[in-house]
């Protein structure tokens, strides 16, 4: 695209000062115009006055009729003359021919000019040329007492006086035009900079690529896109952003009106940029980046992208739940080979008494390791056995309750995962860090029907009064750490997905920690739906919600 030779705002500063010049030039005109035209009827009235009050003077008429023997006509005229600051007062007879006049050569001669109006009778006034120059003039008729017109008085006032007189107004008026040429060259040059500071300097041309590429990358691109201005007032969200953030038309809203998640939200207020945000926003999880927008040390806003991160998520946790699980199987394989290992020594030795009691200690010491009583299911089994592995660890007793009994296979092991995972890890944080001895976890599993019924007690210091009613919330923690506080979140989400929820049943007191209990609708086989075993990652159904009881089981307690 061809570019112009003067930029835009060069271009309408120029246009604006020519736009300027051009009305006040020609109001200057038009002024100048009208302004000739009132004082020349000005002097005309003003000639028309003095030659009536010079004609009104009874002796006057008496003086023309016997065509000025004593010489008193010439006396009056001139006296008015001087006293009115006239060119000429010249007064004739009912012929035209002078009686009185400035030059006294004239007199006796005939009028330069047609006196015929006035002798009819008319008053007349006008700009004429006659033997002392162009003037206003001003003829009114000479009257006796009967009304007849015997004569005639003409007054005139030198043109120059008039042509000076413009000049002197025109002055005025040129030194206020160029008063509002200066203004509006001050305005237009203001004007100028204000619209370059609004565009950013950027040219129309520029501008309008700028819209063409932003329609096609906001909605070209499949990451949400949100940004605010200075003011925190959104300009821009685009579709993905919407469905992401759970929006409808945001754009002109201010951000505070809007309910985005915590972590967004501080974001979107936190100077500088912050990277691998993630959150909870209705029943996904995204990862957000925010960055501030600077142009000129100007500060234009922030700008927040979104990514839809549940999919991953799910299958992240998902893998952290089959390393969990490899992880678990490699420790007790190894246990199980340094006891076997043990044993035989022993007997080959012919130790046997030894190897006796060794068996027994060995069968007393296993009610350390969570007892699966009348959980039948391989992957409940499995999956607390690995967890009883990381309790170990940490040195946390891990437990299953005598009151447990789940018959029947899981059908949503994601689900399952996702909540019983973020509650027990939570609970052996929380046991890790408390001041009971021993620190232990006691987990409780129901089955009602296809519903899974799930109590998490552990004996820490229970959960804090401030953030007890908000436990759930994504970002809430009770610890410093600012990636914390997506575990109980995530659980809560999962557990609505299948009908269920998740509850604080008791924040703690002196005998124990907190306690917080869960259902899952339908997650269970029933007996018409039974299986002898579920796949750990694909056997599974309705598992649209991300688990898993490692990646954030650490900030479930936040």
């Amino acid at each position: 695209m061809s570019r112009p030779r003067l930029s835009f705002i060069a271009q309408m500063l120029l246009l604006q000062l020519a736009l300027v010049v051009v009305v006040a030039g020609f109001g200057f005109v038009l002024i100048s115009r009208l302004l000739d035209a009132q004082l020349t009827a000005q002097y005309e009235k003003r000639a028309l006055s003095v030659a009536r009050s010079v004609a009104s003077d009874p002796t006057l008429a008496a003086a023309v009729v016997t065509d000025d023997a004593q010489g008193s006509v010439r006396t009056r005229a001139e006296a008015a003359r001087r006293a009115t600051g006239a060119l000429f007062v010249v007064v004739t007879d009912e012929r035209g021919i002078r009686l009185a006049h400035p030059n006294p050569d004239l007199i006796g001669l005939r009028v330069s000019t047609d006196p015929t109006a006035a002798l009819a009778g008319r008053e007349v006034s006008n700009l004429e040329v006659g033997t002392l120059g162009i003037s206003a003039r001003g003829k009114v008729p000479v009257r006796t007492a009967d009304g007849t017109v015997v004569g005639e008085v003409s007054v005139g006032f030198d043109a120059d006086d008039l042509r000076r007189h413009g000049a002197e107004v025109m002055h005025i008026v040129g030194l206020y035009s160029a008063g509002a040429c200066l203004l509006g060259v001050v305005g237009s040059v203001l004007l100028a900079r204000r619209l370059r500071r609004q565009t950013l300097g950027l040219e129309p041309h520029e501008l309008a690529e700028l819209m063409q590429e932003r329609e096609a990358v906001l909605h070209g691109v499949g990451e949400g896109v949100f940004a605010i201005d200075g003011k925190g007032v959104v300009t821009v969200c685009n579709g993905e952003a919407q469905r992401l953030l759970g929006l409808g038309d945001a754009i002109g809203t201010r951000v505070e009106a809007l309910e985005l998640p915590p972590r967004i939200r501080k974001a979107l207020s936190t100077q500088g940029s912050c990277d691998h945000i993630v959150s909870v926003a209705g029943d996904r999880v995204v990862v957000a980046t925010a960055r501030e927008v600077r142009r000129e040390r100007r500060d234009l806003g922030r700008v927040l992208t979104v990514r839809d991160r549940t999919d991953l998520d799910k299958l992240t946790r998902e893998l952290d739940s089959v390393r969990g699980l490899t992880h678990a199987l490699r420790a007790q394989r190894h246990e199980f080979a340094n006891r076997l290992h043990t044993l035989s020594g022993l007997i080959q030795l012919g130790h046997l008494d030894e190897a006796v009691q060794y068996l027994q200690a060995l069968t007393a010491g296993a009610g350390t390791a969570p007892q699966p009583g009348a959980v039948r299911d391989p992957f409940l089994r499995s999956f607390m056995a690995a967890k009883a592995a990381v309790a170990r660890e940490h040195g946390v007793q891990l437990a299953i309750g005598e009151t447990s009994w789940v018959p029947t296979t899981v059908l949503a092991p994601t689900e399952v995962t996702t909540v019983l995972g973020n509650l027990v890890d939570n609970a052996l944080e929380a046991a890790r860090t408390g001041l009971r001895v021993p620190p232990s976890v006691e987990v409780d599993l129901l089955a009602d029907g296809a519903d899974l019924h799930m109590s998490v007690i552990d004996s820490g210091a229970g959960v804090a009064p401030e953030v007890r009613s908000r436990i759930f919330r994504d970002g809430v923690s009770t610890h410093d750490d600012d990636e914390r506080g997506l575990g109980l979140a995530i659980a809560v989400q999962a557990a609505r997905r299948t009908g269920g929820g998740v509850q604080l049943a008791d924040p703690g007191g002196a005998a124990h920690g907190a306690v917080f209990t869960a259902q899952l609708r339908d997650v269970l086989a029933t007996g018409e739906d039974k299986r002898t075993g579920v796949d750990l990652v694909d056997g599974h159904r309705n598992s649209t919600v991300p688990g898993s009881g490692g990646a954030d089981a650490e900030g479930a307690r936040t």
